[in-house]
């Protein structure tokens, strides 16, 4: 395996962005009209079309899967299976590119819909197929209070900080979500036939946590080797670039309380590779504005992206 050289962010500070992802995910995305602000458990949905990706339960996990409901959106935790949904686009329309589709949520919680769902739909609707990928999550208290208390006390500001690790207990922290995101790259290849995709036209489009594993995935070297990937809303630090990197969107706003203020490190990573690389940064939009309609430029995320697909000529149907 390629060595990763994973920055600073890549080091468990999932267990830190475990706090701040699950309020981007569920505090800065809100719509601005949203009023139901407070989580309500859901009954686990029926899914239908979701397929085992086969890397076995969360070892060591002890709480079930749970779902809950928050301004207007579905969100997943204690997820122990990964699973992988198909959103195949009417055949007549159909490009044969493909997109494995990572919601955020700081591997706390899984942004089902704003950051999955909804994204998926919207790319079958272009003709790209989508994947969305629900991978497997850090253990929450089972019950919503217990949940809800654990992530109080994981932003109060006496909340202790982990020493760094090393690299090598970075990548080991994320082997579960690694191990996810491979197994998917690896059975949308298997059924690329059956489902219309060109297995060399497979990329990978994150959302903050999310963000975070579709880079780790690219920068692993392994056999996933996304054809070209979305980074959205997530960190930007400067990392060592593979030669054969892919072609990267990237978008933020200006404004995210997380990630806005740490300098643009990997855009300029990417760029000193002469790698292609397309950087998009609205003026608002906050954390976490994934699909959700808002007042803000950075709505147009999507729009720009789909174009950006184009350019790189993906929805053009293969021959």
């Amino acid at each position: 395996m390629r060595s990763l050289n994973l920055p600073q962010w890549a080091r468990p500070a999932w267990t830190r962005l475990a706090a701040v992802g699950l309020a981007a995910a569920c505090v800065m995305a809100a719509p601005a009209h949203a009023q139901d602000d407070k989580m309500q458990p859901v009954p686990i949905p029926a899914q239908p079309n979701a397929i085992d990706l086969g890397t076995g339960p969360l070892p060591g996990a002890t709480a079930p899967e749970s779902w809950h409901r928050q301004y207007g959106s579905l969100f997943a935790r204690n997820v122990t299976v990964a699973t992988l949904t198909p959103f195949l686009p009417d055949p007549a329309k159909a490009t044969g590119a493909a997109v494995i589709v990572t919601p955020g949520g700081g591997f706390r919680t899984l942004s089902m819909d704003n950051e999955g769902y909804d994204v998926a739909r919207a790319l079958a609707d272009k003709g790209v197929a989508a994947f969305v990928i629900k991978y497997r999550l850090n253990q929450t208290p089972a019950d919503m209070a217990g949940f809800e208390r654990s992530m109080a006390e994981m932003f109060s500001a006496t909340a202790a900080r982990p020493p760094r690790p090393s690299p090598q207990a970075a990548i080991a922290g994320l082997a579960p979500q690694l191990a996810d995101s491979r197994a998917a790259f690896a059975l949308v290849r298997k059924r690329a036939a059956e489902w219309h995709v060109d297995p060399d036209r497979i990329g990978m489009l994150g959302f903050s946590a999310g963000a975070m594993l579709t880079l780790a995935t690219t920068l692993a070297g392994e056999d996933a080797k996304p054809a070209f990937i979305g980074l959205i809303y997530g960190p930007l630090a400067p990392v060592t670039v593979p030669a054969d990197a892919p072609p990267m969107f990237v978008a933020l706003a200006a404004d995210d309380p997380f990630f806005a203020n740490s300098g643009f490190g990997l855009i300029d990573s990417w760029k000193a590779a002469k790698r292609p690389v397309e950087f998009h940064l609205y003026e608002q939009g906050g954390h976490g504005f994934g699909m959700y309609p808002k007042t803000t430029t950075s709505t147009g995320w999507f729009d720009a992206y789909v174009r950006w697909l184009g350019m790189h000529g993906l929805l053009k149907r293969a021959h």
